[in-house]
């Protein structure tokens, strides 16, 4: 792609994740509006003023001191003008700034979710590339069907499964808690098998395409053994559709994050939603949501700006559009 031509598919991504990120918080904010709430008698109860939860004055002090009283059109631009410049406005449970709160929790999830990521892009090649490689049929349909059992499978059964195994019959790993790496093993583990599962899934269907290609025909032809053909060209090639399901596998780690972190009891971000929603903790739940909107719009645009990059074609089929 000529640099003006790439400038221009740049600005385009840029423009579509800033939209992304303008709808995900609009719309979260009309669904939690549209939800039954109280959240003026949540907010006494959390500072512990239960015996105000029924006075008209302390809830109108409330509803003034967190803008409740504004029309849903108003409030929406004003907490939209504060979450451009930073600010997402303060926690009803907690009383603290949601960014901060949010800052606190963030990095033991995604200490946990890096670490499943990891294990889950290691385990999906890995059963990719045996599928690919295998020929007897009996090994490949039990290889492609993993995949679809463990996406079958809730992730919060995984978790209590993984919990009775591991830490109530054998007594190996800790059930509950955050300190050691020991506590870090079932929770990476129980968000790792759904997302290698869809990430597997990907690349068997790439790999298989790619094994059709006429020139794999060709270098077989030319005496290449499959295990180089596979090495060589089909993992290169076949991997790249996959690529493209980045910012689900993202998506997949916060939903796994959530489930994980109230299965095993870890004070992370996952739990801290939980508990939001649950409260009706709104400018938290907003604040998330925005955070996970953020993370998976960086990265979608971290791989459409590299992917012309490894697939000229689709520079040039952006620019015929």
């Amino acid at each position: 792609m000529n640099p003006k031509g790439y400038a221009v598919y740049i600005a385009k991504r840029i423009g579509q994740a800033a939209l992304v990120l303008w709808a995900a918080y609009t719309v979260t904010y009309v669904i939690l509006n549209l939800l039954p709430k109280n959240v003026e008698q949540s907010i006494l109860v959390a500072r512990g003023m239960q015996e105000a939860v029924g006075d008209p004055n302390a809830i109108a002090q409330v509803r003034a001191e967190f803008g409740l009283d504004e029309s849903p059109v108003r409030h929406y631009f004003t907490v939209l003008f504060a979450a451009l410049h930073g600010d997402l406005g303060t926690s009803y449970q907690y009383g603290s700034n949601v960014a901060s709160l949010i800052a606190t929790r963030l990095g033991m999830t995604i200490s946990v979710s890096l670490l499943a990521v990891l294990l889950a892009v290691a385990v999906a090649f890995v059963l990719a590339f045996a599928a690919s490689y295998f020929r007897q049929k009996t090994i490949r349909a039990v290889l492609q069907a993993l995949p679809t059992l463990s996406v079958s499978v809730p992730t919060f059964w995984i978790g209590l499964l993984l919990m009775q195994v591991f830490s109530f019959w054998l007594g190996l790993l800790p059930s509950i808690g955050q300190s050691g790496w020991k506590t870090m093993v079932l929770p990476v583990i129980t968000m790792a098998i759904p997302v290698s599962a869809m990430l597997s899934r990907l690349l068997m269907d790439g790999f298989d395409n790619v094994l059709r290609e006429p020139f794999i025909v060709a270098a077989k032809a030319h005496g290449f053994s499959r295990r180089s053909i596979i090495v060589s060209h089909v993992i290169k090639n076949g991997s790249l559709p996959a690529l493209t399901m980045l910012g689900l596998i993202v998506g997949g780690t916060v939903n796994g994050a959530i489930v994980a972190e109230t299965v095993f009891s870890r004070q992370g971000v996952g739990l801290l939603i939980q508990q939001a929603v649950q409260n009706q903790d709104f400018p938290v739940v907003q604040g998330v949501v925005l955070l996970a909107a953020a993370a998976f719009v960086v990265v979608n645009l971290v791989v459409d700006l590299i992917y012309p990059l490894l697939d000229p074609r689709i520079s040039q089929t952006s620019k015929e559009v």
